[in-house]
């Protein structure tokens, strides 16, 4: 009998690229060979260095190097808040009467007149010595239509302020929504546009005027199902265009009807519309 000298041994341990494990190897060829791997030379883009025994990947809102932060869900809002709608703005403008202080005063003091007149195409309807009723128009925001109808008191004009405030109008309920209106007007003296030291030019009455609207709407259940964000924006759009394209009417007419009424001169700034909206916002 004859015996073969043993050979070295080759085994040796090895650590597995894959799942970290130490496994035996002989230098000999395996009966099944073990699958074969390549080591990746790049990293992933959700593959993140973990100092752990394996990879680790990033949860969906991970923000890598290059990759945006998404936008946190919106908070969901308590039911009483989204059951009505807020829309409110702060606006501000300015028009020159040729005229002076007294003679602008008594007219705006005189509003059963211009104030009808003016108003058009809006419906104006008196309900006091000082109130009228006043519907603006038919608007629809998100195919929700609506058309307000608010009570406006025309005060007299008080040391240079001339106010309009929100009224109850009697024997209406508003149909799901409610307005507060607060404008002030200040009678500012100037100087006409031909005055001279020791001239008798005509002056100039600037009417400075500040609006503050609030505007609240019962939202409607079908509109429960859009984002909120996407309602308030539309609403808030709609109600500054509403405002300017009404003021800068308003102020046109105004001034024609003075005017004329007054066999004056419409002032040069009479082609431009001073308009600021939201202007005491930060």
């Amino acid at each position: 009998m004859t015996f073969e000298p043993m050979q070295p041994s080759s085994s040796k341990l090895q650590v597995s690229p894959v799942s970290g494990v130490p496994t035996l190897t002989d230098g000999v060829e395996s009966r099944t060979p073990a699958p074969s791997y390549t080591q990746p030379n790049y990293t992933e883009p959700d593959l993140v260095e973990s100092n752990g025994p394996g990879p680790s990947y990033a949860e969906p809102n991970y923000a890598g190097p290059g990759l945006a932060q998404p936008k946190s869900p919106e908070p969901e809002r308590p039911e009483s808040e989204c059951s009505v709608l807020l829309f409110e703005g702060q606006y501000a403008g300015q028009m020159d009467m040729a005229a002076g202080i007294d003679t602008v005063g008594e007219y705006l003091d005189s509003h059963r007149g211009w104030f009808t007149r003016c108003a058009h195409p809006m419906q104006v309807e008196p309900i006091s010595d000082h109130g009228y009723a006043l519907v603006v128009g038919r608007f629809s925001v998100l195919s929700y239509e609506v058309e307000p109808k608010v009570g406006l008191y025309l005060s007299p004009v008080d040391h240079q302020v001339y106010r309009i405030d929100t009224i109850p109008i009697p024997g209406y309920v508003p149909p799901g929504y409610d307005v507060d209106f607060r404008s002030v007007l200040r009678l500012v003296e100037g100087e006409g546009p031909g005055a001279t030291e020791g001239s008798a030019a005509p002056g100039i009455t600037k009417v400075d005027w500040e609006l503050s609207l609030t505007v609240k709407i019962h939202k409607p259940r079908f509109m429960n199902a859009l984002p909120y964000a996407l309602v308030k924006g539309s609403g808030d759009r709609l109600l500054n265009q509403v405002v300017r394209q009404v003021s800068k009417r308003l102020t046109r007419k105004v001034q024609e009807d003075f005017h004329a009424s007054n066999q004056l001169s419409l002032p040069p700034s009479y082609h431009r519309h001073f308009f600021w909206s939201n202007w005491g916002k930060a």
